[in-house]
């Protein structure tokens, strides 16, 4: 990092985490106590910090990895500032903690950023920056920096581990990715993916050997033609059933078959993947969920995807591969129709987005699910064109790991989609200058209305004297 950069990441950084006080301070003024999920996460987090391990409530899902780093921080800064009572762990000291993620979070993307894009010269400082504070402010995963949610820790461990996959650190990636599936469990997937960037690295370097052999025949590991997709899928089926090539694989990626093994362990010792209240949390194939999230992706992304030169693309390969699309097409159908699931939770609580996204949209006629599916397969098209320059195997793993953490989920809820999401995005090219500074301020904008929405326009249940807010 050069000097000038370093200085404007380092002003950057500052600047976010100064404005994420001030709204830290708004958010604390307004709600005092726990609100939403957080009824059950910051009663857990004071019995840990009383020395009550053994207390669990049993409606929490996830493991008791926020709670202990909670204490772990909160606990030695009271001891060292002579805080005592019951300050030390109340709900705006626990929320501060993800103020703390948070900041870590943006350094972090600027790493990956900087990682991920090196070889990139075209790509400035200011760009990676902005880059940075884009992703840092994303609004969904912004929102639950105020609150004390998983979210931000979950995000921050998983990035860590990802960063240090990247740089060769194998070890420590697997120890960060235990420490992000103890805040949530799905997080595996992740530690999957980390593990997959080894396999697929390895697979692309025997693949550009393979090309080389056949040098008569024009095959590429970047070409999206289903021929040559046959032809490597061919190649991924005989290098996986080489004894050679697995130990090799096995030798590089072993931290993460280790602790992907102790995660099957949990399951069968569990009983599943879910921790406490499992009546609400039932898995099952929820196909649409990839179009929800594609969505999700072209609508938070929009710079990237939805633009003028692409709906010509799309069209222009529409009429090139009718067959192929019209297959496409048949399938979402059937998916839709067969997979819809809609979960209780999104039909009955009006305070998340999600209720008013499936009301205004999908209950206005039967038919708008169905009539939805060229939006999709739109959006699936121009998510993978942006990905284009990543090999194959890449974009096959990371596919494989996007359909692991969304199709399972009955409920939709796009804090499921944060991570997939910022994987994605931390992946593809960097916009123009012009386009980077439209999505910063399209996020600014979100984020301003939501916390506008949050503070402000409450409102009551009938049955309920307490005071309700919008959220995502």
């Amino acid at each position: 990092m050069e000097r000038a950069e370093a200085y404007g990441f380092w002003a950057a950084m500052s600047g976010a985490f100064l404005l994420s006080c001030l709204l830290f301070a708004a958010v604390s003024r307004r709600q005092r106590g726990p609100y939403m999920d957080e009824v059950f996460h910051v009663p857990q987090a004071q019995a840990y910090c009383h020395g009550r391990f053994l207390q669990w409530d049993p409606m929490i899902t996830t493991l008791p990895g926020l709670y202990l780093l909670s204490v772990g921080v909160v606990k030695p800064a009271a001891w060292l500032l002579g805080w005592t009572g019951s300050v030390v762990c109340s709900v705006g000291m626990l929320r501060f903690i993800n103020l703390l993620f948070s900041a870590g979070n943006f350094y972090l993307l600027y790493l990956l950023l900087y990682k991920i894009h090196q070889k990139n010269k075209a790509v400035s400082g200011f760009q990676r920056i902005l880059s940075a504070l884009t992703l840092a402010m994303f609004p969904t995963l912004y929102f639950f920096t105020f609150l004390y949610y998983t979210d931000p820790g979950s995000v921050f461990f998983t990035l860590f581990s990802y960063l240090m996959c990247l740089y060769g650190n194998h070890k420590t990636s697997a120890l960060l990715g235990f420490c992000g599936f103890m805040f949530r469990q799905t997080n595996i997937v992740w530690t999957v993916f980390c593990a997959g960037n080894v396999v697929a690295e390895k697979l692309n370097e025997a693949w550009k050997i393979e090309v080389q052999k056949k040098t008569d025949e024009k095959i590429s590991s970047r070409k999206g033609s289903f021929s040559d997709l046959t032809r490597i899928l061919q190649f991924l089926v005989q290098y996986l059933l080489s004894p050679k090539n697995l130990i090799t694989l096995t030798a590089l990626t072993w931290p993460y078959i280790i602790l992907v093994s102790l995660f099957f362990v949990f399951v069968f010792i569990n009983g599943g993947i879910v921790v406490g209240d499992r009546s609400s949390h039932e898995a099952c194939l929820h196909f649409p969920q990839l179009f929800y999230f594609l969505s999700f992706t072209v609508f938070f992304s929009f710079p990237h995807l939805l633009t003028p030169t692409k709906i010509r693309k799309f069209l222009l390969s529409w009429r090139k591969h009718p067959v192929q699309y019209s297959l496409i097409t048949v399938i979402s159908l059937f998916l839709i129709w067969k997979f819809t699931y809609v979960h209780k939770y999104l039909l009955a609580d009006n305070r998340h987005y999600t209720f008013y996204v499936w009301r205004k949209v999908f209950q206005r006629h039967e038919l708008v699910k169905y009539l939805l599916v060229p939006f999709y397969i739109f959006a699936g098209w121009s998510f993978a064109d942006t990905l284009k320059s990543k090999s194959i195997f890449w974009i096959l793993m990371y596919f494989v790991c996007l359909l692991a953490v969304t199709v399972p989920q009955k409920l939709l809820e796009f804090r499921y989609f944060i991570l997939p999401f910022l994987i994605y995005r931390l992946n593809i090219p960097f916009l123009s200058l012009y386009r980077q500074l439209l999505e910063l301020a399209f996020y600014i904008l979100i984020n301003a209305v939501a916390f506008y929405l949050f503070l402000n326009r409450t409102f009551q249940w009938e049955n309920s004297d307490e005071v309700q807010r919008f959220m995502w």
